[in-house]
């Protein structure tokens, strides 16, 4: 697609699709489509990340769907999977986040969900984008048909009355102590008046932000900073979201660092004990191998879906699993949230521990088969068209059949190539990315 990636729009602040302009004309089309199903007024809601951007960029988001007869209801900063579930509890038509995730400040985005608080599908996304690049003038409303805009204080209280009906109400975290790393994001206000709000001792990082700071040297990308807060504050559980909180890593009492891969795992193997686990697990082409061979022996179902949390919820939809995610911490739990929640994942591991095990313990239920990934900045990702980029490739694979895999794609969220291998045999293993490295470089 034109504008869209594997999770919404995004990109670089007043690049050709990250500017006032084009937000205008998202908000518009995405406006217009939603208007066009139904004749009364539709509504829409907005959250954002912490990102100095996003003060530029929202009002025009909201200048182009009021212009296209949508009432707007404006949250300010919010998890992602608050914006979801605000979106479904709301009956908003429309919930747009705007955020860039993992990415530094200089980057930004938007990402759409639906009624029901799912992503939108790649159908709809396809017919916004013809209507942006359609004449502007065809979309707007007449005067008497704008949209109103208010804003809204309530939305983080009001997410975190929806978590707190989904764990028990006997939840008691007297006993524990937690440091959460809250990248300086979306998520600083309501991760650690959750997780306060169960009576755990929390040392709290990564919770002032000031526009540039977001997921800078903090947060689900860089973990070292909460390994070492783990170990000095001798915690029971360190908690890292990104930057809108989607996303979740973890680290044990020990100071290991805990991924989305892990994570599940564990989650898996305490929803299959107490008999709540359906059908199977969802991940993506870039989970361990270790991790498939664990269910394969545990006997639970496995599948892979393409890279981005959306893909995962679309098969776990098909197929009726409630359980699936990435390895980079975007983890939905079905039975709870229509997309990740690093929030409510870390809810459900604490749920799990209690102060009776330890994070070691719970965490440690596969081996990891070792994994390379290799990020490359290009200034186009079609360089994987070439054909010594393919021949590379095919080499590589042929070279680590039988020991291993070789995965390469393009980024769906940044300007980047990932060349991603696994084998037991490390040599190999490097052997194989530096043959295809080399002919992108």
């Amino acid at each position: 697609m034109k504008y869209f990636g594997t999770d919404g729009i995004r990109g670089h602040v007043n690049s050709n699709h990250i500017n006032g302009d084009m937000f205008f004309k998202f908000g518009l089309a995405a406006g217009k489509y939603f208007t066009n199903l139904k004749k009364k007024k539709q509504t829409a809601i907005i959250a954002k990340d912490t990102r100095l951007s996003g003060y530029a960029l929202e009002p025009a988001l909201v200048s182009g769907l009021a212009s296209a007869g949508m009432h707007v209801y404006t949250l300010g900063p919010l998890p992602t999977n608050g914006l979801a579930m605000l979106t479904k509890s709301m009956n908003a038509n429309l919930g747009i986040m705007i955020t860039a995730s993992h990415n530094l400040f200089n980057d930004n985005g938007l990402k759409l969900f639906g009624p029901d608080g799912l992503k939108l599908s790649d159908v709809i996304q396809k017919k916004i984008e013809n209507l942006i690049d359609s004449k502007v003038e065809k979309h707007l409303s007449q005067p008497q048909l704008l949209g109103r805009v208010k804003r809204l204080e309530s939305g983080t209280d009001d997410y975190l009355k929806i978590l707190k009906k989904k764990i028990p109400g006997n939840l008691k975290l007297e006993n524990m102590k937690i440091v959460l790393d809250c990248a300086n994001g979306a998520g600083y206000k309501s991760a650690p008046k959750m997780i306060k709000s169960l009576g755990a001792k929390v040392i709290v990082i990564g919770n002032k932000p000031n526009g540039f700071n977001i997921n800078k040297n903090c947060g689900s990308t860089f973990p070292n900073k909460l390994r070492r807060f783990v170990l000095k504050n001798k915690a029971h559980l360190g908690i890292s979201l990104d930057g809108d909180a989607d996303r979740i890593i973890m680290c044990d009492e020990k100071g290991a660092i805990i991924d989305g891969d892990q994570i599940i795992a564990a989650l898996a193997l305490q929803w299959k004990k107490k008999r709540i686990l359906k059908g199977g697990v969802v991940g993506t082409l870039m989970s361990n191998y270790g991790l498939e061979k664990f269910f394969k022996k545990r006997n639970i179902k496995f599948i892979r879906a393409n890279v981005g949390d959306r893909y995962v919820k679309e098969i776990m939809q098909k197929k009726k699993y409630n359980l699936g995610g990435e390895q980079s911490g975007h983890i939905i739990l079905g039975k709870f949230a229509t997309t990740g929640d690093g929030l409510l994942v870390a809810l459900e591991v604490i749920k799990a521990l209690r102060g009776k095990i330890k994070a070691s313990k719970f965490f440690d239920v596969f081996e990891k088969t070792p994994q390379l990934l290799l990020n490359i900045d290009v200034k186009n990702k079609n360089i994987l068209n070439k054909q010594s980029v393919r021949q590379s490739i095919k080499s590589a694979s042929k070279l680590i059949k039988g020991q291993g895999r070789i995965l390469v794609r393009k980024s769906g969220t940044e300007q980047k190539i990932r060349i991603m291998g696994e084998s037991q045999n490390k040599t190999l293993l490097k052997k194989c990315i530096n043959l295809v490295s080399k002919k992108i470089n």
